[in-house]
């Protein structure tokens, strides 16, 4: 039997592009590795941090990530995507420049989850920062503009450290709690909601709780990144 090569780094297809933050990564954030169920390789792009991509738009990093995203493809990924939400921004300069599938942002999800809905339902979007979720977001990734959001920008924990960085520690009741009044937020100012994509990537930790507390579907960057991965890996039966 002949082994093939031509790769650095072999059993890991999927390549996560991470922004620079130092806030704790509990399981089932995208940034921990206990997360996945198959290997994935990591990289950090410098300076990309939190607070630049989200609240200043991401403006002038975009050759460091399709740098990283080139990087993770040499050593041999099949596949890249990004821990931020906010990263849509970015969907067709990084595919267009890497050569392998790209799947940047969660948001991705929302036209998908939508063609599952009954007539006169619609699918809502729980972010980090409700203000900062532009109508240039959505469309980059083929979400409707005019799509219902809520954001945890005034809550008490999960803002404040992901964003602003205040802190290395992180209060998971407290950020659990700031996810589930975004979601009654949402719901109570827009009724039709069937369906949530979570948009930020370290929401899947509290995404069973939101679904257990609205009783709705609810998708985020795992679900996103179980699809991809189970393209380019597919299960044999």
């Amino acid at each position: 039997m002949i082994a093939r090569g031509g790769k650095a780094v072999y059993g890991a297809p999927l390549g996560i592009l991470m922004l620079e933050a130092r806030f704790a990564r509990v399981p089932g954030d995208m940034g921990n590795g206990l997360t996945w169920p198959f290997p994935v390789l990591y990289r950090v792009v410098r300076g990309a941090s939190p607070e630049r991509v989200v609240l200043d738009g991401a403006r002038g990093l975009l050759p460091d990530f399709v740098a990283a995203a080139r990087d993770l493809v040499d050593l041999g990924v099949e596949a890249i995507t990004t821990n931020c939400g906010f990263l849509s921004l970015f969907q067709a300069e990084l595919a267009a420049a890497v050569g392998v599938p790209v799947a940047t942002s969660s948001l991705m999800q929302v036209p998908w989850v939508q063609a599952t809905l009954p007539p006169g339902r619609r699918v809502g979007v729980v972010t980090v920062s409700a203000p900062s979720l532009t109508a240039r977001h959505l469309e980059a990734a083929g979400a409707p503009i005019d799509t219902p959001i809520a954001g945890t920008e005034g809550g008490q924990e999960f803002f404040r450290v992901l964003i602003k960085a205040e802190k290395h520690e992180l209060d998971t009741a407290l950020a659990e709690a700031d996810i589930l009044a975004a979601g009654r937020d949402l719901v109570a100012r827009h009724p039709e909601v069937g369906a949530i994509v979570l948009e930020c990537t370290n929401m899947p930790p509290y995404a069973a709780a939101l679904q257990a507390e609205l009783g709705l579907p609810v998708y985020d960057i795992y679900t996103l990144v179980a699809w991809l991965h189970g393209g380019i890996r597919p299960r044999r039966f």
